[in-house]
């Protein structure tokens, strides 16, 4: 190895066991779909453990790998009105600029690569007309899509809360330097 040549650092994960968690639930239940015809020939028990497996990554990619891995939480909630109202949470931009780039990566990376699986799933239980194999495709797909796009509309949120934040203190700092500079004349 060349001394003048200089290396930058290689980044660990921040956050080990979360992105363990993150992936192994993804990778269980997509698992577990496509081997259980070896093992199981109940449709039910397929159904019931695939969809459980799902709803638990969807749960730990709501509340704890977003949060820890990209810094950001959403939940949607019924108003008084009946309307659906979206609810985002992020670090302040300091924070979200420190996160972990592989963590970032991986949480980003992951949740498109399931969502592309479970739509792949899909159109093979579509050519091999297995609408009951459908059913749990969509199931596990909708969850997944409806991570993306919680996670994808706090991303834009918290990128416009940081936008109207600085552009509020440019123009009071612009404020507080003419009101000074009028006061000395």
């Amino acid at each position: 190895m060349d001394p003048n040549q200089i290396q930058a650092p290689i980044e660990n994960y921040a956050n080990p066991k979360t992105c363990l968690f993150h992936v192994l639930f993804k990778g269980a239940a997509l698992a577990f779909y496509i081997l259980s015809a070896l093992f199981f020939n109940s449709f039910v028990i397929i159904f019931v453990v695939t969809v459980l497996l799902a709803a638990l990554d969807f749960w730990v990619v709501k509340n704890v790998s977003g949060r820890i891995l990209v810094g950001l939480r959403w939940w949607n909630e019924i108003n008084d009105l009946g309307e659906s109202v979206w609810k985002f949470e992020s670090l302040d931009q300091e924070s979200l600029s420190r996160m972990n780039k592989k963590d970032s990566w991986l949480f980003w990376w992951t949740l498109y690569l399931a969502a592309a699986a479970w739509f792949i799933l899909g159109v093979f239980s579509l050519i091999r007309f297995q609408a009951d194999y459908l059913l749990v495709v969509g199931v596990c797909l909708s969850l997944n899509v409806a991570n993306i796009i919680g996670f994808t509309k706090c991303k834009k949120d918290a990128k416009k809360q940081f936008q109207q934040f600085a552009s509020q203190t440019i123009a009071s700092r612009f404020q507080s330097t003419v009101q000074s500079a009028f006061t000395l004349v």
